[in-house]
């Protein structure tokens, strides 16, 4: 497959150089690694505020590419969607996946090794099993009382 979000002509390793806040549109959209879980509906516990992960994809998410369909125009499909920025991550990142790129460097984390921006290729993710490429359900097919069935779990 080939490599669907812009990272060429980039400084190799700019976000070891960069803080998160200073990085470019093209830097920062660079960062995602392709995964498709941020696109997958949560349940959060509202105690623990734990955040689950389930197999139910947003309507919106490729289950082939883990890419949105309608990544530009995706608020007017749905409203809900997060869009993460550098201004937001402060309040958001708890509700990324644990392998985020986003969600490692806010935490001071580097990059794992499969992580596209390293590897060189976007199948890297899909390769070491960290994306959700063919394993979703339809929001549409499953009622939300059945999201428990489908939670996944995260590495730690």
């Amino acid at each position: 497959m080939s490599d669907l979000i812009t990272r060429a002509g980039l400084t190799p390793r700019f976000w070891e150089k960069k803080p998160l806040k200073k990085m470019s549109p093209t830097e920062w959209e660079a960062l995602c690694d392709g995964c498709g879980k941020c696109c997958l509906n949560k349940l959060e516990d509202e105690d623990t505020e734990e955040v689950a992960l389930t197999r139910v994809a947003c309507r919106l998410l490729d289950d082939a590419t883990c890419l949105c369909t309608h990544y530009e125009n995706r608020h007017q499909f749905v409203p809900d969607c997060i869009v993460l920025k550098p201004e937001n991550l402060d309040t958001h990142a708890y509700w990324m996946p644990q392998t985020c790129a986003y969600r490692l460097l806010w935490q001071g984390k580097p990059l794992p090794e499969w992580h596209p921006l390293i590897s060189g290729t976007q199948d890297s993710v899909h390769a070491a099993g960290i994306s959700v490429q063919g394993q979703t359900v339809s929001e549409f097919d499953t009622p939300f009382e059945e999201w428990e069935d489908h939670i996944i779990e995260e590495p730690t």
